[in-house]
């Protein structure tokens, strides 16, 4: 009788032991800006502002949207750095840059209703920063004429940083 109570816990322990997946299948493992080239990313996108004469804040998060940087040049508007803020949110949570949302959020679109959600920044200016295919953050720019100016001064500030994100 012990013999079969062996062997019925020797099968259930085997069964349990091949059906758990290994460590490397339940963790998840991304890349990450460290501070240091946030803050150049950050940087390089309020000199591309400056060149094109406009006064801006620049906000750049890590890929959940938390802020690792905010830059505001001395005669940025008050509202700028939380505008900022919110386009690159949006745009690391919505994983795509504000300019489209602003086009596939508008009133009669089937995707309307994001632009209810507290805290979203439909304008252009906010852009997910990628390496090799994932995102590892998002910039925000506020402060130009308009959006596109903002979208064209953080993708010049991306630009000025991508060696630094290939790997």
């Amino acid at each position: 009788m012990k013999t079969t109570l062996k062997v019925i816990y020797l099968c259930i322990l085997s069964l349990y032991a091949s059906s758990t997946p290994a460590e490397e299948d339940v963790l998840a493992t991304f890349k990450a800006m460290k501070p240091a080239l946030a803050l150049e990313l950050a940087q390089a996108t309020l000199e591309a502002c400056r060149a094109a004469n406009f006064q801006v804040a620049v906000a750049v998060t890590d890929r959940a949207g938390v802020v690792q940087v905010i830059l505001r040049d001395q005669l940025a508007g008050a509202h700028t750095p939380e505008t900022a803020r919110r386009k690159a949110w949006t745009s690391a949570s919505f994983r795509t840059d504000t300019r489209t949302m602003m086009e596939e959020t508008q009133a009669g679109k089937v995707q309307s209703g994001a632009r209810f959600i507290t805290g979203a920044m439909m304008i252009g200016g906010g852009i997910p920063v990628t390496s090799a295919g994932s995102i590892v953050g998002a910039v925000g720019v506020s402060g130009a004429p308009g959006g596109d100016d903002d979208h064209k001064c953080a993708q010049a500030g991306i630009t000025a940083v991508e060696d630094k994100l290939m790997f």
